[in-house]
C-alpha cells in the first residue's frame, strides 16, 4: 500500500495538542476535513459489540446516523449504508468506510483520525487498518493535569476528592505510558513528538512528521489555510497580561502551589524525567506522610481495571453513547 494514502492517528492524552496538529494536518491540504473525534474505538465498538452480527451493525447504524458526528460529515448517509451493512466487520472498516466516503465528496485522497483516548488501542487500530500511521503527541504532565483539573475531567474515588491535580497526574502518566509501550509493537508505524516542540520549533518537527506520513506540510501553507485550533488556540486557560497572548507552555509553574508541586513530581516525576522535562523540586519526596504510596500504587490498578471492564466484559454494553449526539471538545 502506498503511505501516501495511508491513514493517520494523531493521538495523545487529552490536552496535549492532539487538536492543533490534527488541525495543521487538515489546514495542509490534501486530508479529509472532519473537525470532530469518531470515537469509534473507544465508545462504538464497546458499546454496539462485535459488528460481525448484523443486530449489532443495525444498532450502531440507527444511531450514528442521528449523532453529530454524521451530521458533521457533510456526507449523505444513504450512500454508504449499504456498504456498511454489509461490509463492516469491526470498527476499523466502519471509521475507514465513513472516512472514505467523506474525503470522496471532498475531492481528496487521504483522511486522519484525532480521538486522544483511542491512544489505548493501538493493537487494535493496526489489526483492523494495517496501514496506520500513528502519531503520539506528547506534553509536559504538569500542564495537562492543570487543564484536566480546570475542565473537571477527573473524577477520583470520592475520598481522593482534594487530591484531583495528583490523580490527573497519575492519570496522564498510565496513559502515556501505555501509548508507548504499544507503539513500541508497532514501529516503525509508530512516532512521538512533544508539544513544546510544536509551539516553539513548528517548522522542525512539522518536517519530521512529514516524513513520517509521506505528505508534504508547509508551514506558510498551514498558516494561510488555519483551520480550526490554528487561527484560534482552543485553551483551558485564558492568558493574563503577563502571557503576551497564547503562552501554552509552562504554566504550571504560575499555577501550581509549592506543596502541590513537590506531591506531583513525587508521583510521576520519573516519567517527566525520562521525556525530557527538566524537574522543579530538586531531591523529590518519594512517599512521606501524605499517602502518595497509596496514590502511585492504586490508581494504575484503578485506570486497568476500568479499562478492562470497558473492553473485555458485558458491562461494556453500558458504554455511554452521549458522547455521540454532543458537539466535539477540541483537545488543546
Amino acid at each position: 500500500m502506498n503511505s501516501n494514502k495511508a491513514p493517520v492517528f494523531v493521538l495523545g492524552a487529552a490536552r496535549s495538542g492532539t487538536t492543533l496538529l490534527y488541525h495543521m494536518l487538515l489546514s495542509s491540504g490534501g486530508f479529509a476535513v472532519y473537525r470532530t473525534e469518531s470515537y469509534v474505538f473507544n465508545v462504538i465498538v464497546p458499546r454496539f459489540g462485535d459488528l460481525r452480527d448484523s443486530e449489532n451493525r443495525r444498532r450502531l447504524w440507527k444511531t450514528w446516523v442521528k449523532s453529530f458526528q454524521c451530521r458533521i460529515s457533510g456526507i449523505d448517509p444513504q450512500q454508504i449504508e449499504a456498504r456498511v451493512m454489509q461490509d463492516c466487520r469491526n470498527g476499523g472498516d466502519f471509521l475507514r468506510i465513513v472516512m472514505e466516503e467523506i474525503a470522496r465528496k471532498q475531492g481528496v485522497e487521504r483522511w486522519a483520525e484525532c480521538t486522544p483516548e483511542h491512544l489505548l488501542y493501538l493493537d487494535q487500530i493496526k489489526r483492523e487498518l494495517p496501514n496506520a500511521k500513528v502519531i503520539h503527541i506528547i506534553r509536559d504532565g504538569r500542564d495537562v493535569a492543570l487543564s484536566y483539573a480546570k475542565q473537571g475531567w477527573m473524577h477520583p474515588l470520592w475520598w481522593d476528592k482534594q487530591d484531583e491535580l495528583l490523580v490527573a497526574g497519575l492519570y496522564w502518566k498510565w496513559i502515556v505510558n501505555k501509548g508507548r509501550k504499544n507503539g513500541r509493537e508497532i514501529s516503525p508505524d509508530y512516532m512521538e513528538i512533544h508539544f513544546e516542540d510544536l509551539v516553539k520549533r513548528p517548522q522542525g518537527v512539522l518536517a519530521k512528521i512529514s516524513e513520517f506520513i509521506d505528505h508534504p506540510l508547509d508551514y506558510d501553507k498551514i498558516l494561510r489555510s488555519a483551520i480550526g485550533s490554528v487561527s484560534k488556540p482552543n485553551t483551558s486557560f485564558e492568558p493574563g497580561p503577563e502571557d503576551n497572548g497564547f503562552n501554552p507552555v509552562g504554566r504550571w509553574r504560575k499555577k501550581f502551589t509549592p506543596q502541590d508541586l513537590v506531591r506531583f513530581e513525587a508521583l510521576v516525576g520519573d516519567l517527566l524525567e525520562e521525556l525530557g522535562y527538566p524537574l522543579a523540586c530538586n531531591g523529590r519526596e518519594k512517599a512521606g506522610g501524605h499517602g502518595l504510596k497509596r496514590l502511585r500504587a492504586g490508581y494504575p490498578l484503578y485506570f486497568d481495571v476500568k479499562l478492562w471492564l470497558k473492553s473485555r466484559t458485558p458491562l461494556r454494553r453500558l458504554t455511554s453513547t452521549t458522547l455521540l449526539e454532543e458537539s466535539p471538545q477540541d483537545h488543546e
